[in-house]
């Protein structure tokens, strides 16, 4: 379903899968968090939480710069 609304919107699949990713890290990250700290180990409940975001943002990084592109050229020159 996603792949055909992806096609529908003219939207490149590398992108959705990425945001895909994405979401799935996300979750796994706030997952590992929630039981450390159960665990009583805040440290490294924070430190799992900052790696997660750490790799979101750099998954980002090639959505981000599409779109900027994007902006970029919707701004009359």
């Amino acid at each position: 379903m996603l792949e055909k609304l992806a096609v529908n919107a003219k939207v490149n699949m590398v992108y959705v899968e990425t945001i895909l990713k994405i979401i799935g890290i996300a979750y796994i990250a706030e997952f590992a968090t929630q039981i450390t700290k159960d665990a009583g180990q805040g440290a490294i409940a924070s430190k799992i939480e900052l790696a997660g975001k750490i790799i979101i943002l750099a998954m980002s990084i090639p959505i981000l710069t599409v779109l900027i592109e994007t902006i970029i050229k919707l701004i009359p020159s």
